[in-house]
């Protein structure tokens, strides 16, 4: 198969690969650097890098913890070993975790929304530089990126915000397929 041929292959079924399916190892830190490299190469206007990177391996992850497990309690005093246990392992899924930091603000020139997407090209770049590496990635918010509390601990600046929590590691199967949108009922072509 030509390489033409394995990145279309690639970029046709491309999945993100679910927690339970990833494992040890992670990249390194050399890789992991090349890999965020790679992440970084996206459109950019106005070369801002309205971005930045929070790498938290597994035993930064392990101290994240006790931090989540309070803000869940605070917010949700009735919940249960089973929530409490899932919340405490959150940033020990996977052997390493990218935190991709939207740093999007008023410019003189370029649109809050641009840069906003820009972040979001970096997240997308990041899982497919996992691949890459033959590592997979799964790319997530969940409510603690919407939490100020949470953004505050981890150094996040009052007007930085998350763009995703970026989840690498080793695959141990394949992923299943999802449902893909009918791109028939999502296509139209302008008619002037």
């Amino acid at each position: 198969m030509s390489r033409n041929a394995l990145l279309t292959d690639y970029l046709k079924t491309r999945r993100s690969v679910p927690f339970p399916l990833m494992a040890e190892p992670g990249p390194d830190a050399a890789t992991l650097a090349e890999m965020l490299e790679i992440a970084a190469r996206v459109p950019d206007h106005g070369k801002l890098a309205p971005w930045r990177f929070l790498i938290i391996d597994r035993a930064a992850g392990a101290k994240l913890a006790d931090r989540l497990e309070m803000l869940v309690r605070e917010k949700d005093p009735e919940a249960d070993a089973k929530r409490i246990e899932m919340e405490r392992g959150r940033f020990t899924r996977a052997p390493v975790c990218v935190a991709v930091i939207s740093r999007a603000g008023p410019h003189v020139k370029i649109p809050e929304w641009e840069q906003v997407l820009s972040a979001g090209a970096v997240c997308l770049n990041l899982l497919h530089a996992a691949v890459g590496f033959g590592f997979g990635g799964n790319w997530v918010t969940e409510w603690c990126a919407y939490d100020r509390r949470f953004l505050d601990s981890l150094g996040l600046a009052p007007d930085e915000k998350l763009a995703g929590f970026v989840h690498l590691g080793a695959p141990t199967a394949k992923a299943e397929d999802r449902v893909r949108p009918d791109m028939a009922a999502i296509t139209s072509r302008l008619e002037i």
